[in-house]
């Protein structure tokens, strides 16, 4: 096992609907998508985004895209309109979860391709 950063394994993109982020994150290699599925439950990305979200976070798989999308509800202060954020249209969202570390078994590390 070896600690990696969320984004060495996948890529992601956020942006808003109204008064939640969407974060989509999508694994680098198919291989990667199975350990990102068990590893990124709601309750995973809830704790690590609590600064922000306010809300409930819901999962939606995509295996197709090897991705998973995240809503994070009520983390933008009203939205777009409304909100006195920097960020308020959570544009910076995946780059934040990007930023978590997993711990990831050997065989997935391997698959790494440093850059």
């Amino acid at each position: 096992m070896a600690k990696l950063k969320l984004i060495e394994l996948a890529h992601g993109r956020s942006g808003d609907k109204g008064n939640a982020s969407n974060v989509g994150i999508i694994a680098r290699d198919p291989e990667f998508y199975p350990f990102l599925k068990e590893k990124l439950t709601p309750e995973v990305v809830k704790e690590e985004m609590k600064h922000i979200c306010n809300g409930s976070v819901e999962r939606y798989e995509l295996p197709n895209l090897h991705a998973l999308n995240f809503i994070l509800n009520d983390s933008l202060d009203g939205g777009g309109t409304v909100s006195l954020k920097l960020d308020a249209q959570g544009k910076t969202h995946a780059s934040i979860l990007l930023q978590m570390e997993l711990e990831v078994p050997d065989e997935l590390v391997k698959k790494v391709k440093i850059r």
